[in-house]
């Protein structure tokens, strides 16, 4: 039986240990209360490697470990973290070589493999969901959002960035780009539009009626929508998860309307959307599942 630690280092740190694929003991959290994002954002980048590797050495509890997972948002590609929008004080961290370093023994080293955030989420999801046969992807809906897929394939994978708006004012995104999905779907995002509301807000004026709330809502829904069809046409039909804070907000009826208004080409049509609610044991178990089988193609 393997034994693997999966990392998730995004709203926050969670770090569990993974037997069997599935979680063995508790879940490890840092910071210990819980902070999101905009807690991340105020720390320093060599903070977040040290609470990494401070809670990795607890859960391990002093025994071999044959594999780790770390997934974390952004462009990543050999270890590197080569841009990260909405945690910028990553960028170009080589978290692999530093966790290698952390970890070496006179004698032997730990494989470490660093993802995208979403991608371990699409693992985690294929894993407890019974879907490891077949092609997965998720978008992340949260302070950004994410786009990950299982199989995982190298790649940049940035689909929270795919251009869903021909508007010149469409400039909301964090990168800077314009017309981007972030820069619609986003919490910061939605915070500059309605610098009156909060995205909560948002959601819950449209339900009470709210004009210009309701036709954001609408709005947002087919952005998803539009990247969904762009994914669909790029990489085929298939089984699409929604998931991170902002899911609970999806009428995914009201998404498969715009798809199909999106995607006609026969082949092409028939993809199923799905709610997922968020969990930080179920991105553990894709980010350590999916280091395990990186270990063994190696």
């Amino acid at each position: 039986m393997s034994r693997t630690i999966g990392v998730m280092a995004s709203e926050h740190i969670a770090v569990g240990l993974v037997e069997n694929r599935e979680i063995s003991g508790a879940i490890r959290i840092y910071p210990e209360d819980g902070s999101g994002i905009e807690g991340l954002l105020g720390t320093p980048a060599e903070s977040i490697v040290q609470g990494v590797v401070e809670q990795i050495r607890i859960v391990a509890g002093g025994k071999k470990i044959d594999a780790i997972g770390v997934g974390v948002p952004g462009v990543v590609r050999d270890g590197i973290i080569e841009e990260s929008p909405n945690l910028p004080q990553v960028k170009g961290l080589n978290l692999e070589i530093e966790l290698l370093q952390a970890f070496r023994t006179d004698d032997s080293f730990v494989p470490i493999l660093i993802l995208n955030n979403a991608d371990a989420l699409a693992a985690g999801i294929a894993v407890t969901q019974g879907y490891m046969d077949k092609f997965v992807r998720v978008w992340t809906l949260g302070r950004g959002v994410g786009y990950g897929r299982y199989p995982r394939r190298d790649g940049v994978w940035e689909g929270g960035h795919s251009v869903v708006s021909l508007d010149p004012k469409e400039r909301f995104c964090q990168c800077g780009g314009v017309g981007h999905l972030e820069g619609i779907v986003g919490n910061r995002a939605m915070r500059l539009r309605f610098l009156d509301l909060e995205p909560e807000e948002v959601f819950d004026n449209a339900l009470a009626g709210d004009v210009r709330c309701r036709d954001f809502v609408r709005y947002w829904h087919r952005a998803i929508a539009a990247a969904t069809a762009t994914a669909v046409h790029m990489d085929g039909p298939g089984r699409f998860f929604i998931s991170g804070s902002n899911a609970k907000h999806v009428d995914t009826n009201l998404l498969a309307l715009y798809l199909a208004e999106m995607v006609k080409i026969g082949p092409l049509t028939g993809s199923k959307m799905e709610v997922m609610p968020a969990s930080d044991a179920m991105a553990v178990i894709g980010a350590a599942v999916s280091a395990e089988m990186a270990a063994l193609d190696a």
